[in-house]
């Protein structure tokens, strides 16, 4: 079964600017990136008005954290301004910062939009039956993926079939949601496409060498995330997320995605860069 996402978000507060926010259900090694993101965002959301929404994000992950147990989260008001708002959160365990996050939150104003790359062609949700839990489970031998209890829905629309050693460059496309209804806020919905922005992205950064995330010998983690936030989205309604290798080299992959809602708009863009290594076959790829 999987677990909630909104109880993620059950922040309590310890004064006007510090948060304690609740461990996951999730069993994982590490606290999940997303994790960080969306409850730094929910923090971050407290100590502004509710009129003004994250329009872009930038965190560091900096130790790794542990799922099960809370986090303390501290809010630095760094500007109000007439329509922007700009946060730093940090996140604790121990005494020690885990993960940091720069935030700037606007007024929304209406200007005329527009967006360089279109929304790629994809068949519909409903008719994508292929799990990210298929994917994992084909790469690894039948070893069920960790993180399946998060609270996302993932259809994948085009998992690479390269056979090893040979690169895949394709934008990998897939359908996400949260699997709960969720509240009306914009809020919640920014922090519910924060944490489905860390599913899945920077797990890509080994195709083009013809590698995979779940090989045998390769160690990955992400370093850092930035997210753009274009058009308002709910996050429990499929959107398609768009997924690319921009490069790799010097022990590290950045790769980036495009979140679309169904309708076409380019709802959110993120960027994320991780760490790459490996051990074990001298055919290895450098890094």
């Amino acid at each position: 079964m999987s677990a909630m996402f909104t109880p993620l978000l059950a922040l309590t507060r310890q004064d006007d600017d510090a948060f304690t926010a609740p461990g996951s259900p999730e069993r994982g090694v590490r606290m999940f990136g997303g994790q960080f993101l969306a409850q730094c965002l929910a923090a971050a959301q407290h100590t502004v008005p509710a009129d003004r929404a994250a329009n872009s994000l930038h965190g560091y992950f900096l130790r790794p954290g542990d799922v099960q147990r809370p986090l303390r989260l501290a809010v630095r008001r760094l500007r109000d301004g007439r329509s922007f708002s700009h946060r730093e959160v940090t996140a604790e365990q121990d005494g020690k910062e885990r993960f940091r996050m720069l935030v700037s939150l606007q007024t929304p104003a209406e200007t005329p939009r527009y967006s360089r790359a279109p929304m790629p062609a994809a068949p519909a949700p409903e008719e994508v039956t292929y799990t990210y839990e298929d994917f994992t489970r084909a790469q690894t031998g039948g070893v069920a993926w960790p993180a399946a209890v998060r609270p996302v829905d993932i259809r994948y629309v085009n998992p690479p079939q390269a056979g090893p050693g040979d690169p895949v460059t394709e934008t990998q496309l897939m359908w996400m949601r949260v699997r709960e209804r969720l509240p009306d806020s914009p809020a919640v919905h920014q922090a519910a496409l924060a944490y489905l922005s860390d599913t899945t992205l920077v797990d890509h950064v080994p195709l083009p060498l013809g590698r995979r995330w779940q090989d045998a010998g390769f160690d990955g983690t992400s370093l850092d995330h930035a997210m753009w936030f274009q058009h308002p989205a709910r996050a429990d309604e499929w959107l398609l997320f768009a997924q690319d290798v921009e490069a790799t080299g010097h022990g590290r992959g950045l790769a980036s995605g495009r979140f679309y809602r169904r309708q076409g708009e380019l709802a959110a863009t993120c960027l994320q860069e991780g760490l790459m290594r490996w051990s074990g076959p001298p055919n290895a790829p450098p890094i």
